[in-house]
């Protein structure tokens, strides 16, 4: 199967439209028709329900499109792998949550791993949690980031830090007996934190901000007047210099980060290695 036509009906998927996706892909409209159309004869099923003003994914689209995504992600890691040279001889393909790359530590702890690994080539990718457990068993990629290992077989698991989420606000005024009054900032970290999050029932309410994005988040505490959880690492240096306040009384919730492989993988030596050099351990205190 010609991988451009994965590529095209992706880009229509995300696009819902043939003429944004031409222009997306650089190409004429008539051109990611006659693609789809291909795609479509080749698998024996309509990919699109194709309305004036309203495409969208049939049945059969909706069960292609994970297969196309790992289809694409598996060639483009295929051809890296081949492209190998001897002064980068090894890829380890690292997946993590979009959260944990703006992670404080995590930036500096991959800048002194090419410093330790000779030969090393990362490809750093951003996955979802939901699909984080099937892209290790899948081999899409070789390691993730997670602060919620999944409890299967076969996966090793490896806790590199702990760290807390703590309740911040750049009003100092700011208790938990008049907190209701302000808006919140939700930071959707994970499952179990989402879990800690509903037991604060002062913190109930409809966020004015729903993220994935910590630094997103940290803007905008710093810049209205709000409260939310943040890592502890995230928001350090805002506390110190007097910018955030911790919210006296109010839950810390603990956390773990961790790395998780399959326990067969070929690239079990170069993970080892990449354990080898700690994570820095930054003051969490405030």
């Amino acid at each position: 199967m010609d991988t451009e036509l994965l590529r095209t009906f992706l880009e229509v998927t995300k696009t819902r439209h043939f003429g944004r996706a031409a222009d997306n892909l650089f190409l004429t409209q008539s051109a990611v028709s006659f693609r789809i159309r291909q795609l479509e004869s080749q698998l024996g099923n309509e990919l699109f329900s194709r309305q004036r003003g309203n495409v969208h994914l049939t049945a059969a689209g909706e069960r292609l499109q994970p297969y196309a995504e790992a289809i694409l992600q598996t060639w483009g890691r295929a051809r890296q792998d081949v492209a190998l040279s001897d002064s980068l001889n090894s890829q380890v393909t690292l997946g993590a949550s979009p959260v944990f790359w703006e992670f404080d530590g995590i930036s500096d702890w991959i800048n002194r791993i090419y410093g330790t690994v000779e030969g090393l080539a990362l490809r750093l990718e951003s996955v979802s949690r939901q699909s984080m457990a099937r892209r290790l068993l899948d081999r899409s990629i070789d390691v993730s980031i997670t602060s919620e290992p999944p409890r299967i077989e076969n996966l090793q698991v490896s806790k590199v830090r702990d760290f807390q989420l703590q309740l911040v606000s750049r009003d100092p005024h700011c208790a938990m007996d008049n907190i209701k009054a302000y808006p919140l900032v939700y930071l959707d970290w994970s499952t179990r934190f989402s879990v800690e999050h509903s037991r604060v029932l002062e913190l109930q309410k409809t966020p004015i901000m729903h993220t994935h994005s910590s630094k997103m988040a940290l803007e905008y505490l710093l810049k209205n007047r709000a409260v939310g959880y943040l890592p502890a690492p995230v928001v350090a240096h805002s506390v110190e210099e007097g910018a955030l306040f911790a919210v006296p009384g109010a839950p810390v919730m603990e956390q773990s980060l961790y790395l998780v492989w399959r326990e067969d993988s070929d690239k079990a030596d170069l993970i080892e290695s990449m354990l080898s050099v700690p994570f820095n351990q930054v003051s969490e205190s405030v």
